[in-house]
């Protein structure tokens, strides 16, 4: 089996596994006492911090251990904004920020302060000069990821904290993907970073404050971890984590330019091998090990599903989002494709031979999920279009009145007189990529110039109609409300 799911975790590192072992033995003393056993467990919890630390690019007294890279993220959002509550209570974040880093402003937003989201472009990467717009008197804290995890996009961390110095506003940066790679540039205020994703034990993060920072620890605290991570701490899986992350950084290098060949061959050759694919994220400034791709037509769970009988381990977009029925907020924001959605995150060590296997495989598994939901070959598409008229023959109940659910003129007619569609695809109750599906079908049906209504109430119709439209040089119309969804236009273009 190929493990190319990196981006949500790695598997134990050789090196965590050898000082995870030997802390059981070592390091399972309280580091705050002041017997024999208690130094000797002290003396290894500074070691692995000073480690952390230097790879993080801070100082030892600065970064702090919690249970997990998420818990890191609650803790410092929480810790800066309560430090800085005089000062205002606006929070900035990028659109395409982890889950967690939402979740935290929500509870903010909730707690009655105020959240700002900066988009992003078809890339997901961040404009600095506009990130820099958005920052206000009364800003408490900026959120900013250093690159993205289900893209893989590189942010402009260095840029958007020096607007943010300038602003006397504090950075929080979430590293957890890029941290294996490197220190993140710039001058940011806090960090965060999670060990399973470089190879370390889960249940260990790194939480950096740096001095000088307002930062007020939320909920009940001790003497540990300077009051900010109470409890006791795992030593031995600490330790294993930073020793890990030193591995992983001495190893970056030469495995970063071998990783990004092969994801640039992935990104070359997945367009050429499958027809209407849409590989997504920037091609240039991004993590080398990472590449995503959508599959017009292809329901996503079944292509995992499909791809992991074959022997490959992939995910689709966020491992936050992928169990749940709502498209990717990350491929949201850019404005991308999001059916049939692929990510490849290759883990260090991954070889050429198995990227060439996984491309073998990927064009008979997109066939076959297609074949299964019935979607239209291309030469069909060419076909419908350029015989296309009000007399191709379809199934009635899809060129009747407006489906049932519509609301009053369902083309989304603003009034008496507007224009109607000619044609009418109650897609109520089917999940994408079907509505998608139906409205390739009976395109070609209308004329030039005519709209096609589609009425639909999954979520992710929103973004992949007009993303299909950009695909097929249609024209995307507009969204009007329906009792049930809502109503997507399309415009054909001959």
């Amino acid at each position: 089996m190929a493990y190319f799911d990196s981006a949500s975790s790695v598997p134990l590192h050789p090196v965590a596994r050898q000082a995870l072992l030997a802390a059981l033995d070592e390091g399972w003393a309280d580091p705050a006492r002041l017997h024999r056993e208690g130094r000797r467990a002290r003396m290894l919890l500074d070691a692995a911090r000073e480690t952390a630390a230097e790879a993080a690019g801070c100082r030892p007294d600065e970064l702090v251990f919690t249970s997990s890279g998420t818990r890191a993220v609650y803790d410092g959002m929480a810790g800066a904004l309560a430090g800085r509550r005089r000062a205002g209570r606006h929070l900035l974040v990028s659109a395409v920020e982890h889950s967690c880093v939402l979740q935290s402003a929500a509870a903010h937003a909730a707690d009655g302060g105020t959240v700002e989201e900066v988009g992003v472009d078809r890339t997901g990467r961040v404009d600095a000069g506009r990130y820099a717009g958005a920052l206000r008197a009364d800003t408490a804290l900026a959120c900013l990821q250093s690159a993205n995890h289900e893209v893989g996009t590189e942010q402009p961390v260095a840029e958007v904290a020096e607007a943010c110095r300038d602003a006397g506003v504090p950075l929080l940066v979430d590293a957890a993907q890029s941290l294996a790679w490197g220190p993140v540039d710039g001058g940011w205020s806090l960090l965060t970073a999670s060990a399973h994703k470089w190879g370390g034990p889960p249940g260990v993060g790194l939480l950096a404050v740096r001095k000088g920072v307002r930062f007020a620890p939320r909920g009940p605290a001790d003497e540990r971890e300077s009051g900010r991570a109470p409890g006791f701490p795992n030593i031995p899986a600490v330790l294993a984590a930073a020793a890990s992350l030193r591995a992983v950084r001495q190893e970056a290098e030469g495995e970063a330019a071998r990783l990004r060949a092969l994801v640039d061959r992935i990104r070359a050759r997945v367009p050429e091998l499958v027809p209407d694919v849409e590989v997504v994220g920037d091609p240039v400034r991004r993590l080398p090990h990472l590449v995503t791709f959508s599959c017009l037509y292809v329901d996503g769970e079944a292509l995992l599903h499909g791809l992991d009988r074959r022997g490959f381990s992939v995910s689709s977009g966020s491992s936050c989002t992928a169990s749940t029925l709502v498209p990717s907020h990350v491929l949201r924001a850019m404005g991308v494709l999001s059916e049939g959605n692929v990510r490849v995150s290759l883990p260090a060590g991954t070889a050429a031979e198995d990227v060439e296997r996984f491309l073998a495989v990927l064009p008979e598994t997109v066939g076959e999920v297609r074949g299964r939901l019935g979607a239209p070959l291309p030469e069909e598409e060419v076909a419908g279009a350029a015989g296309g008229g009000a007399e191709a023959e379809r199934a009635p109940a899809e060129r009747a009145e407006p489906a049932e659910g519509a609301a009053p003129e369902a083309a989304g007619a603003e009034g008496p007189g507007a224009e109607e569609p000619a044609l009418t695809v109650d897609a109520l109750g089917r999940r994408c990529p079907v509505p998608v599906i139906e409205l390739a079908k009976v395109i070609g049906e209308v004329p030039d110039g005519a709209l096609v209504a589609v009425l639909a109430d999954d979520e992710a119709a929103r973004l992949d109609i007009p993303a299909w439209c950009a695909m097929r040089d249609q024209e995307y119309a507009g969204e009007r409300p329906a009792e049930r969804g809502a109503v997507y236009l399309v415009r054909r273009r001959a």
